[in-house]
């Protein structure tokens, strides 16, 4: 498999794409049978692992069923780890490909890339990051990002506090202690609120952003579940988690200018497409760099974009093709309505879906 120059397959890819998604769109009635009866089959096959985010979990199961029933001869694993752990096992040469909530940094490399080749990064999952409570009759709370913070670094202790009780006229808020839940693995969407909230409050959070919380106290746990479990379980527990595993948790709307901003996948999507892809990448690397201080009206800041990793060419190009044609059904409109639907997820807008399928095209030559 050869990375070419772009633009050069991006023809041939579409109709690729096309072909395969509506091969994906037919998996729910169980059968791989075309409008007139037909049966449609595919001669992909061969084995992918994937190993990665947690936040995609949903998603990805959705995923692996629809292209395994386009392709029965394939087989699709995904282990859901965390992020660091999907990018430390694709640099090994241990997964075919990676989902990660951070971009793998320019000029590392992996073991799978050939002489030629280097990792790319691909968005295929948008999804806004919901700050999370548990407190007896209230489901939703307005904050800043500076109390947000204060409140992660144990600098607000109590759900009367005032610099929340002013955010939240009207509330009745308990003199009861707040247990802040932070994500003690190596992970995305700790790194992707990190850098909502550097960007917002650096007054307040004032460490670099990076996948390892930076503050004592509270309690962690692993992956999303294990926030999920510790919020849910624990009343008075405050924390963050992918959005599409919020449901029956209180919610914070961000303060976003003059206004608070909800949760959406429509928010999070603007916020995206409004954003422009990071400077000194390699050709087809489309890292976002999503534009964290905006005050656009109706945006939300506190975003992830989950990215698949893979190589621009492999050494094994049987399994390089198996990649690029899963990486074309997740990415395709289909797709994108297959992880909406399972995880609420935002659809990739069409003009960063073209960008990325061409960058997959080019990963053939």
């Amino acid at each position: 498999m050869k990375f070419t120059k772009l633009g050069r397959v991006a023809a041939i890819a579409a109709a690729g794409a096309l072909l395969l998604s509506s091969c994906a769109a037919n998996e729910g009635g169980g059968d791989n049978s075309d409008d007139n009866g037909g049966d449609e089959t595919t001669s992909l096959s061969g084995t992918l692992n994937g190993v990665g985010a947690s936040s995609i979990g949903a998603a990805s199961e959705a995923w692996v069923a629809g292209f395994q029933t386009a392709n029965d001869g394939v087989t699709v694993n995904y282990d859901a780890q965390g992020s660091g752990a999907g990018r430390e096992a694709f640099v090994g040469g241990g997964a075919d490909f990676a989902g990660s909530d951070a971009v793998l940094d320019a000029g590392e490399e992996s073991s799978l890339c050939t002489a030629d080749g280097y990792p790319i990064n691909l968005p295929i999952y948008i999804s806004p990051i919901a700050v999370v409570f548990n407190l007896d009759g209230i489901d939703e709370l307005n904050m800043d990002a500076a109390t947000i913070t204060q409140i992660f670094k144990g600098e607000i202790t109590n759900w009367n506090d005032e610099a929340i009780a002013s955010q939240n006229e009207g509330v009745e808020l308990p003199d009861q202690a707040i247990s802040p839940v932070y994500r003690s693995d190596d992970s995305g969407t700790s790194e992707n609120l990190a850098d909502y909230l550097h960007a917002v409050a650096p007054d307040d959070w004032t460490e670099e952003p990076s996948g390892t919380w930076p503050w004592d106290g509270g309690e962690g746990a692993q992956q999303t579940s294990g926030v999920v479990d510790a919020v849910s379980n624990n009343v008075g527990t405050f924390g963050y988690v992918d959005a599409s595993r919020a449901d029956g948790l209180g919610t914070v709307a961000l303060q976003v200018g003059d206004e608070y901003v909800p949760y959406s996948a429509e928010a999070a999507a603007a916020v995206v497409d409004a954003s422009p892809i990071e400077d000194g990448r390699p050709d087809g690397d489309l890292a976002v760099e999503i534009d964290r201080t905006t005050t656009e009206p109706g945006v939300y800041p506190a975003v992830l974009v989950a990215y698949a990793i893979a190589c621009s060419t492999y050494e094994d190009a049987a399994k390089g093709e198996l990649v690029q044609e899963y990486l074309t059904y997740i990415t395709s409109e289909d797709g994108q309505q297959v992880a909406a639907d399972a995880a609420g997820s935002a659809p990739l807008s069409s003009t960063l879906r073209d960008q990325i399928t061409e960058s997959i095209s080019q990963m053939a030559g």
